[in-house]
């Protein structure tokens, strides 16, 4: 049977016609990371066309972008620092997406995630003598807790009243950086000014600097343990999806929620549960940025994080252990972002990788043919 044909080109002098088909089966695996990989580089070369068009040198700013982000262990290291909120805001919304609930409120929670890091601090909830193992792990609990909280919010409204959780994630994102502006300018500020205090050093996450009394191969590296968090975070995302039995219930609501009704899987309720994990995530990348890098409470502490993770998920394709690098990636455009001039140009980049993505689903769900005249 001749499957039906979405478009077919009109030219007759051409000696070919071009079709776009549905796919009758799903391709191979294989051929979704070839596809993102290719509309990667194309996205790359869009870009480079922009920047010569505006009178740039592409082949300079691409280069730029990898000397200084990768050109030494120094600039690695930091290039790290930056993938870290990265990786783990990925992994927040890679399950999240997994179950086809769109949570586009990372940020929001993000910035819960580091509010509840700071408040162990600035109430304060523990001695300022703690000891630094303490503090971390209290500091950890409490900003994955906010973070869960906010995601509780959206998954409560779409489980209980089936709000689109797009529009209502979206929209805690400006409450909650309002909620933390409160704090920071009324209540923590430090004599007046748009921060709070500097957190005493035992509410700092390790850094490998602090061990280069002892490897002084690690002096000025910047690299702190929060990319630990990242690694322990993937792995534990991984197990939850592919080998647990509440992961296949994720999988099963993301594939065919008529199936898994069907089935008498609790959709609501793993979608509050979805929901809270994904928020959990995020707020641990507040609560690991605020502690490992700006160790104060203050409003520029995201360039963004959370909506350039959703492009790390999506461009990982959902799989845990495929964020990390992809991270590095955009760490890498941020880091740079500060050196490029004009500056938009790493996230010039970051927005044409997004819409290729998007483009690029299209050649998932179709297939191109191209037939001679008269060929059946």
């Amino acid at each position: 049977m001749n499957k039906p044909a979405l478009s077919r080109a009109k030219a007759n002098w051409l000696p070919f016609t071009v079709e776009l088909e549905p796919r009758l089966a799903p391709p191979p695996g294989w051929f979704s990371w070839v596809l993102t990989i290719g509309m990667v580089i194309f996205a790359l070369l869009i870009g480079a066309l922009v920047i010569a068009f505006a009178g740039g040198n592409p082949w300079a700013a691409y280069s730029h972008i990898a000397r200084s982000s990768f050109g030494s262990i120094g600039v690695l290291s930091d290039t790290l620092v930056k993938a870290i909120p990265l990786m783990i805001v990925g992994l927040a919304c890679t399950i999240a997406f997994r179950m086809r609930i769109w949570n586009i409120g990372a940020e929001g929670q993000f910035f819960l995630g580091a509010f509840g890091a700071s408040a162990v601090v600035l109430i304060p909830i523990l001695p300022a003598d703690s000891p630094q193992w303490l503090f971390i792990l209290t500091m950890l609990i409490f900003g994955m807790a906010a973070g869960a909280i906010w995601g509780f919010i959206p998954g409560y409204l779409k489980a209980k009243f089936k709000v689109n959780e797009v529009i209502s994630t979206l929209m805690l994102n400006y409450i909650a950086v309002s909620w933390n502006n409160y704090w920071i300018y009324a209540v923590w500020t430090e004599g007046g000014f748009q921060m709070s205090k500097m957190f005493p050093r035992n509410a700092w996450l390790p850094r490998l600097t602090d061990f280069a009394d002892r490897v002084p191969a690690f002096g000025g590296l910047t690299v702190h343990f929060g990319l630990i968090l990242a690694l322990i975070a993937a792995v534990v995302v991984w197990l939850i999806l592919y080998r647990s039995q509440w992961g296949y219930e994720i999988r099963v609501v993301g594939d065919n929620p008529p199936t898994a009704n069907y089935a008498g899987i609790p959709i609501a309720r793993n979608t509050v549960l979805v929901m809270m994990l994904s928020g959990a995530l995020a707020g641990l990348a507040g609560m690991s940025e605020i502690s490992g890098v700006v160790h104060r409470l203050q409003g520029a502490i995201s360039p963004g994080y959370g909506y350039t993770g959703i492009i790390v998920a999506w461009l990982a394709k959902l799989n845990p252990f495929a964020v990390i690098p992809v991270a590095i990636f955009f760490g890498a455009l941020i880091l740079a972002g500060r050196e490029i001039q004009p500056s938009g140009i790493p996230k010039m980049i970051q927005g044409i990788i997004l819409v290729c993505l998007i483009a690029s689903d299209f050649l998932m769900r179709y297939e191109i043919r191209i037939r001679r005249k008269g060929e059946a």
